[in-house]
């Protein structure tokens, strides 16, 4: 495959190769998410080669490759990704522990260009152009650029209420999913979540993460933030500590000032008009009757 195009949350990503010797294998995850072609809201040229970064470019983020491990964070390797900024361009340079040890990428791209280059080393002529992490990566940028969210949540759809479920590892985004599920609600998903405000009216949708996963979104009709507790109770959270504690949730890389101040205006603005509750739940289908007979 030469070129492609995905829907993910709305946005519409187009993959070209840069040559006829590269092949693009887009994994079963996305597959999915393949639609015909549309104006992008980003193209990204795929090319086998690698790219020295400039100089005087400025490492601005760096990420370790950590694990979580009987519920605790576990730092594997130093190397993992990072991020430099050179004048008005970022770059995003990346391993692939998790596919291919001997793979590496450099992400070349402006947030104030439609047109981005991915370069790829690896052995042989075919390969995914978006493997982890460059998936989630460019997927963040596309929040920064277009500012939207990207929060660590499980979100549902029920009955015609979107309820989405934010917290950290442990507190419970799975088990509220599963919950959920068996009650006979939609699930969003269970662990990133992307919220866009679109025609006036905030909505969450899916990432791929999963084999199975299927496109999907809704609008947000409440929002939880959750943690575990001995009995069901929701504390209903205003101002800016509903903003303060949605923030501490969310995906970001506070390397630039003005990507902050973008998004805590997006969460302002969000959680201004969608009820936020702090919510404390036992891990049974008694949350799940608490919720809706909630006013």
């Amino acid at each position: 495959m030469k070129d492609y195009n995905l829907n993910i949350a709305g946005y519409n990503i187009r993959i070209e190769s840069a040559s006829s010797e590269l092949d693009l294998l887009p994994s079963e995850r996305f597959k999915r998410n393949i639609v015909p072609y549309n104006f992008p809201d980003i193209n990204i040229k795929v090319h086998k080669a690698s790219l020295p970064l400039p100089d005087d470019a400025e490492q601005v983020f760096h990420a370790p490759l950590v694990e979580e491990i009987n519920g605790a964070q576990v730092k594997k390797s130093d190397d993992f990704w990072s991020v430099y900024k050179y004048r008005s361009e970022l770059f995003i340079k990346t391993i692939f522990p998790y596919s291919d040890p001997d793979k590496s990428s450099v992400l070349r791209f402006s947030l104030t260009s439609r047109d981005w280059d991915l370069y790829l080393k690896f052995n042989g002529n075919s390969t995914d152009p978006l493997d982890y992490p460059i998936d989630s990566l460019i997927l963040y940028y596309l929040t920064v650029m277009n500012g939207d969210i990207m929060v660590h949540a499980s979100a549902a759809s029920y009955a015609g209420h979107g309820y989405l479920f934010s917290g950290v590892s442990g507190k419970g985004k799975t088990t509220m999913a599963q919950l959920w599920e068996k009650a006979g609600a939609n699930i969003i998903h269970d662990d990133r979540v992307i919220i866009r405000k679109l025609a006036g009216e905030f909505r969450m949708y899916n990432t791929p993460v999963y084999r199975d996963d299927v496109p999907s979104g809704c609008q947000i009709t409440k929002i939880f933030l959750i943690e575990h507790g001995s009995n069901n109770r929701l504390i209903p959270i205003r101002g800016a500590t509903a903003v303060s504690l949605f923030l501490a949730n969310c995906i970001q890389h506070n390397w630039n000032h003005e990507m902050v101040a973008r998004l805590m205006g997006s969460v302002s603005i969000m959680c201004s008009v969608i009820p936020i509750f702090r919510l404390e739940f036992r891990p049974d289908r008694t949350i799940v009757d608490f919720i809706l007979g909630y006013e």
